[in-house]
Formats: structure tokens, C-alpha cells, sequence
């Protein structure tokens, strides 16, 4: 079926494109900075993955064949983004007690899980930092030979000032840089220069290191990602993604070096998605008093589709704040979604008619504007009162949708099975809930509400009465 264009906003021009492959390119080639792999994900870096697996089915929708890389940093990304601190896999091995090669293994392992529980497909190709230790080294070989780097006491070291375009990316006043007072910068000789190669410590022997032309040492994150990402897709990208905490520092870094070293563009199109705020103020970080996992939602007893259509109700480039309210209303409008659709699993037909076809173009044209996911929902929301849609048709355009949206509308329910005590005992909770809060006992009434969905049992208040429906 013939589908609305696909423009994305690009974070280089500041600007919605249209995206369009070059004519001798077969498929999008795309890269997407994985986790680090030293503690458990939290939702606000889940929220980043749901964003770029709703941009891969959406360029798939549009008929575009897709090779989707997400690396897995396993070394090398210190504890700032400054080549400053411990590296983090250092610094979780030595939080757990065990090696830095078993805890890189138990959170890859672990994020993957979370993946697949929150539908993300996972990508074409998963690549790990130390297994390319080699292509990091030889594009380091390739930026010296080309006179961009120089050498200090504690590494190989990018200097920034070599490359003009260095400000563009992230709009940076290099000028004001020069002219401000700056922390000491020690070696560096400029303070947006960046390590490509750091030398081990004398005084101890690292866990991962590795030998090289300099010496010694480990690779800076950076590098990294250029090596990882060109070695899997070539030296230019189609769109390269991430959060857009890595714009200023990280993704800047990586036009700098992969371009110096090519004397190509390095992505024609970046992407970011924005931060998930654990108030109406911070975002959500490992160094936060909020640091919240899948599992938290899970043992809450939120099914996991529902934080993903939380996080598809607000659009991947505006801030997502948090609540446990927001997460129980997205469950709700969870289970309504599945009881539409729970009618229509396995009567698919063929999208035909004039008016199916108009349903798909409106939620094509809402896809093609830069991904707007909320917009595409309220498209399949109102589909569902279109009375003129024969059954075969409505329940294709479920199908149609949902691949986009991933919410697996059409697979069969598991049926939950309450007993008649769970049932009574429910019932009684909220009897007792409704006559706090007609007596203004609201801190009771937050109390038993609390009671009831460590039950699994979501209530919702209404100017009809109280509403409430299993997990």
C-alpha cells in the first residue's frame, strides 16, 4: 500500500528531512549507541531503546530494509565524559565482587531480557567494544598518520581544534572556550580534546587492557563507537541515534574523529530521543535518588507493554515525566486496547476499501511526521468507531498498526484467573476505600489504594464512581 512520505528530524540541521536512501544504497544503515554494560538499565535509558525500535519498525513500514547495530560498551567508558574517573566496568565489578568479563556478560544478558519483554526487536548486529579492540587501534593509527592526535603522560589524545567543523554538531562557542576561564586541563591542550587511547596505571594492572603501538592500554569511548559502527556499516551512516545527552560530548566526538579519519560524512542523519524525568525537573540517572528498572514495574505488577505505550503517548523528542499514576493510566488504556482487539484476533482480511485505505493514510501521514506515536495511537483509537469498516478490514489495520506501534494487540490473551476470595476481598478493599474518602480520610484512601495494587489491582476515580479491573 502506498504510503505518505517519511520525514525525520535531524539533529545536524536542526530541521525535519525527508528521509531518502542514496540510490546506490540497498538498506538504511543504522547505528545506535548500546548500554554499558556495568549496572542494570533503568526506564529512562529503556525509554531511549523504545524510541529507536518505533523509528526501525517505522522505516521498515515505510518499506525500507533496515541493518540495525547496537553496541555493547564493555571498556573504556570512564566515569565521566571529560576522560575523567575510573572506567564504569571497573567500577561495577568492583560493586559486585566479581570479574569485569562475568558482569559485562550478566548485564548484557539482563538488558537483552528487558528488551524482549518490552517487544524491541533486537538489532541485525550486536557488537561488543572488546571484541574490536583492533579496528580501534587502526583508526587511531589512521588519525595519527593524519596528524590529528598527539601524546600526554596518561594517553593518545584527539586535539580538537584540527577539525573547523568541530562546533557544528552541538553548536558549541568555541571562541567563548578559548576566552573563559576552564578548569584545569592538564596535558590537554584544548578543553574538547579527547582520548583516543589511554595508558594503564603504573601502580596497578587493569583488568582489561591491551597492547598497541602507544603502549599499554584501553581504548576512550569514543573511538569506540566510530571503530564498531564503521566496521559494520561502512564510513557513512544513514542515521545514527542515541539520548540527547551524548550530542554535546559523545556523538560530537565521533563526527570529529570518524571524518578526520575518512574524509567522508560521517551520518547523514542523527537522531535523539529525550530524557525520562524522574520529577518535573531531573532526568532519570543511575546517580539519582530514582534509579528504577523494569523489574521495579514488573513486581508493581505493570505488564511491560504498559510503560511502552506510556512512553508512546509523548513523542520521543519532548521529556516524559514519570509517575506511577501516568504508568497505572497507561495500563488501563492498556487492557481497554486489548479488549477492542481481542475480537478481531484471527479474522484478518485485506485492506480494500476506500475508507481502510483512508484509516491507513492517516496513520501513515502521522508516522511520516517525524514519528508522532501519540498521534498515531488517537488514529487507531478512533478506527475502532468506524462502523463502515467491515470486521476483516478493521482487524488488518490492527495488524497494519500495531507493527508499528508494538503492543501486540492481536496475540491471544493469557487468561488471568482470580478466585472468588480475591474477588471478595477486592471488592471489600474498595467498599472500605470509598467510605474513607467520603469521610476526607485521604490518607487512608491513598493507603488501601496502595493495598489494592499490590494486589493487582488498578482503581481509578470518575465522576461516575470507582473503577477498578484486574492488572
Amino acid at each position: 500500500m502506498n504510503k505518505k512520505a517519511l520525514h525525520l528530524y535531524n539533529t545536524a540541521s536542526r530541521s525535519k528531512e525527508l528521509f531518502t536512501l542514496p540510490q546506490d544504497v540497498p538498506e538504511v544503515r543504522m547505528y545506535a549507541c548500546g548500554p554499558t554494560v556495568y549496572h542494570y538499565a533503568h526506564i529512562g535509558n529503556l525509554r531511549t531503546y523504545l524510541f529507536e525500535d518505533l523509528l526501525r519498525r517505522s522505516l521498515e513500514y515505510f518499506g525500507f530494509k533496515v541493518r540495525h547495530v547496537v553496541n555493547i560498551t564493555d571498556v573504556g567508558h570512564l566515569a565521566s565524559d571529560e576522560d575523567d574517573g575510573e572506567d564504569k566496568m571497573e567500577i561495577g565489578a568492583e560493586r559486585t565482587g566479581k570479574s569485569v568479563w562475568e558482569i559485562a556478560e550478566f548485564y548484557a544478558k539482563k538488558f537483552k531480557e528487558d528488551l524482549e519483554l518490552l517487544n524491541i526487536l533486537p538489532p541485525t548486529v550486536w557488537c561488543k567494544a572488546t571484541d574490536h579492540i583492533k579496528e580501534q587501534i587502526e583508526l587511531i593509527k589512521e588519525l595519527e598518520k593524519k596528524g590529528y592526535t598527539y601524546r600526554t603522560s596518561d594517553g593518545i589524545y584527539f586535539d580538537s581544534l584540527k577539525f573547523p567543523k568541530y562546533a557544528d554538531f552541538a553548536r558549541l562557542d568555541i571562541a567563548g572556550l578559548k576566552s573563559g576561564a576552564r578548569i584545569d586541563l592538564g596535558e590537554k591542550k584544548f578543553a574538547t580534546d579527547f582520548a583516543l587511547w589511554k595508558f594503564s596505571p603504573t601502580d596497578k594492572k587493569r583488568a582489561m587492557e591491551w597492547e598497541s603501538p602507544w603502549g599499554v592500554g584501553f581504548p576512550g569511548w569514543h573511538i569506540e563507537c566510530s571503530a564498531m559502527a564503521m566496521a559494520h556499516l561502512g564510513e557513512t551512516l544513514d542515521i545514527h541515534c542515541g539520548g540527547t545527552d551524548h550530542i554535546r560530548v559523545h556523538h560530537t566526538n565521533e563526527i570529529a574523529q570518524s571524518e578526520c579519519a575518512t574524509g567522508k560524512q560521517y551520518s547523514r542523519f542523527w537522531m535523539h530521543g529525550e530524557f525520562l524525568r524522574a520529577s518535573s525537573s531531573e532526568k532519570m540517572s543511575k546517580s539519582s535518588g530514582e534509579f528504577l528498572t523494569l523489574d521495579t514495574l514488573i513486581e508493581k505488577g505493570f505488564d511491560p507493554l504498559a510503560y511502552r505505550l506510556f512512553s508512546l503517548t509523548s513523542h520521543y523528542r519532548n521529556y516524559l515525566n514519570f509517575s506511577w499514576d501516568a504508568v497505572e493510566n497507561a495500563q488501563i488504556s492498556l487492557n481497554s486496547l486489548r479488549k477492542k482487539t481481542e475480537a478481531f484476533i484471527g479474522l484478518e482480511g485485506e485492506i480494500k476499501s476506500v475508507d481502510a485505505r483512508m484509516w491507513s493514510s492517516k496513520f501513515s501521514a502521522c508516522i511520516g511526521d517525524d514519528l508522532n506515536s501519540s498521534a498515531a495511537i488517537g488514529v487507531l483509537n478512533l478506527m475502532f468507531s468506524d462502523t463502515l469498516l467491515p470486521v476483516g478490514e478493521k482487524a488488518a489495520l490492527i495488524r497494519e498498526f500495531d507493527s508499528v506501534l508494538g503492543l501486540n494487540l492481536l496475540k491471544a490473551p493469557e487468561k488471568a484467573k482470580h478466585s472468588a476470595e480475591e474477588i471478595e476481598k477486592a471488592e471489600a478493599l474498595i467498599k472500605e476505600r470509598n467510605a474513607a474518602r467520603s469521610a476526607k480520610d485521604f490518607a487512608e484512601s491513598d493507603r488501601l489504594r496502595d493495598v489494592l495494587l499490590d494486589m493487582g489491582v488498578i482503581v481509578k476515580d470518575s465522576k461516575d464512581g470507582t473503577i477498578w479491573e484486574w492488572k
